[in-house]
This record gives C-alpha cells, sequence and structure tokens, in this order.
C-alpha cells in the first residue's frame, strides 16, 4: 500500500495560481497512476487530472487550460499547479494512487488484487 499526504491549500483570490503536492511513501514502486480530485462545497468530487507511471497525461474538461499535473524523477511526488483559479469558494482537494501490474516481481501482490489509496486531502478556498 501507499500512503499519500497532500499539501499546498490555503486562501487565494479569484485569478491566483496555487501549486498542490502529494507525497507518496509505502510500495511506490508500484504505482501505475495518481490523480488529483476535487470536491467543491455541495458538488461532487471530481477527478481532475491524471498521470500514469508511463507518462499518459488526462484532464477533466472542465479544468483543461487552467491546471497543470506533473511528478518527479522518483516517482512519490504528484504536483498540481492551478492557474487563475475561479471563486467557487471552498473545496478539497486529493490525490489517490492506484497500485497495481507494473511488471517487476515486488508487485506481484498488486496484479491480481489492485488497490487506490487516498490521502487526506487539502482545503482551498478562492474568494472573489
Amino acid at each position: 500500500q501507499v500512503r499519500l499526504v497532500e499539501s499546498g491549500g490555503g486562501l487565494v483570490q479569484a485569478g491566483e495560481s496555487l501549486t498542490l503536492s502529494c507525497v507518496a511513501s509505502g510500495d511506490i514502486n508500484c504505482l501505475t497512476a495518481m490523480g488529483w480530485y476535487r470536491q467543491v462545497s455541495g458538488k461532487k468530487r471530481e477527478l481532475v487530472a491524471g498521470l500514469t507511471k508511463w507518462g499518459v497525461i488526462s484532464y477533466a474538461d472542465s479544468v483543461k487550460g487552467g491546471i497543470t499535473i506533473s511528478r518527479d524523477k522518483a516517482d512519490n511526488i504528484a504536483d498540481l499547479q492551478m492557474n487563475s483559479l475561479k471563486p467557487e469558494g471552498t473545496a478539497i482537494d486529493d490525490c489517490e494512487g492506484e497500485l497495481g501490474n507494473v511488471g517487476t516481481a515486488e508487485c506481484n501482490q498488486y496484479v491480481l488484487q489492485p488497490r487506490d489509496d487516498g490521502g487526506q486531502g487539502t482545503q482551498v478556498n478562492v474568494s472573489s
């Protein structure tokens, strides 16, 4: 399993930028993907950005052009850069890591039993 800790949230003004970080520890070599989710108060939780171990990136249509997901070379930190934030009020941004088949014996336990682990999230408040 992996433990994920998010940071970087806070209070910002509409139009400003913010970068969130998600640090993974544990079986990081077995991570097939990491993703960032956002839940604005009163709305459904949404996957806004994902990045696979092999470099495939995807963004939700609702945020395309406004965010960038990246991962460090050690593959244990996933950053989410958010630009021109909208005054949506309070949101919780959290990250998840998918553990699965990466082709190594070290991760055999996740071949038949892949799993997702998530962090506690970080709060972002965008004021107008």
